[in-house]
């Protein structure tokens, strides 16, 4: 959310705001508002949720989003950090039935509901917290284990409220949610660059010639450009090595992890049309762009697999 509206979220529900436990209904309220307003990707995806799921997809993103914000929002690393710190005590106060903050007595329903584990919403606060101290990666696998907190706890939700987490689908599941996280990243470059971040591989910098002082420049040149492709490609490998996972879903979310699939392989496609030059624009779908994801998905719509386990 905007920092301003972040804020005066903090001034009301921080750590050092007075309140009492809303009830259960307003705390449902509540993560339901912050999902509808806030992110239009959530808000539309939230579409194509089955109904009976809808209403546990919101907390889980209030989570998020909170967590996102504390990062990302604030602007002074320490007191991120410290503000993650106070957001894993009110985790630990979920789970030990005692939450007061309206996110995490929604969240307390679902976690009884689908005997969800904290791991997965530990592991996010283990990437944010990383955020505010590390800014570059050398190797790819050093940032595919920032994924593996980042983006493939998220998979792990999904498949708890599917009832349906197993060994093979995790692993399907973190190919998608690694491969989203990475084009996102190429996506990105320029947002990142000027938070002070870089989440390109340095390895790879080496390999296609380019440099801090060129970053520096946002200069889209031809090393740029044989950068960016390298880590298009991973990305684009990452989300096919996903793609048997919608065959795998329950019936009702088979249509919405296709349309995650498919909508990260739209943004690779929107990358290489543009010759790789995301500094000059970031690449992003559009509505049509959404409704042709979403028809094309329905269409190809794979039948129910039987899992090999």
């Amino acid at each position: 959310m905007p920092a301003s509206s972040f804020t005066a979220e903090l001034a009301q529900f921080g750590p050092t705001s007075p309140r009492r436990p809303p009830t259960p209904e307003a705390a449902r309220d509540y993560c339901r508002r912050l999902a509808q307003t806030h992110y239009e990707n959530f808000k539309v995806g939230s579409w194509f949720l089955p109904a009976r799921l809808r209403a546990h997809f919101y907390p889980i993103y209030a989570y998020c989003r909170w967590a996102d914000d504390l990062a990302d929002e604030v602007g002074d690393p320490a007191r991120s950090e410290s503000l993650l710190n106070w957001w894993e005590h009110e985790l630990d106060a979920c789970y030990a039935g005692t939450a007061t903050h309206p996110v995490f007595v929604a969240l307390r329903e679902t976690i009884e509901e689908f005997d969800i584990p904290a791991e997965p919403f530990r592991d996010l606060l283990t990437a944010f917290r990383q955020d505010q101290r590390q800014t570059r990666y050398a190797t790819a696998d050093e940032l595919l284990g920032y994924c593996r907190h980042s983006a493939d706890p998220v998979g792990r939700l999904v498949l708890y409220l599917g009832r349906c987490h197993t060994p093979r689908r995790v692993a399907l599941s973190n190919s998608i949610c690694s491969g989203l996280q990475w084009i996102n990243f190429c996506q990105d470059v320029r947002r990142d660059y000027e938070r002070g971040r870089i989440y390109l591989p340095h390895e790879t910098w080496r390999v296609a010639g380019y440099d801090e002082a060129q970053f520096a420049k946002q200069a889209a040149n031809e090393a740029f450009r044989r950068l960016l492709k390298i880590e298009v490609d991973r990305a684009a490998e990452l989300l096919q090595g996903g793609r048997d996972l919608p065959g795998l879903m329950p019936r009702g979310l088979r249509w919405q992890m296709a349309l995650f699939l498919q909508g990260g392989l739209a943004i690779v496609r929107k990358i290489r049309d543009l010759d790789y030059d995301v500094w000059s624009q970031r690449p992003v779908l559009t509505k049509r762009d959404k409704l042709g994801i979403a028809w094309q998905s329905w269409r190809n719509l794979p039948a129910a697999a039987e899992e090999r386990r």
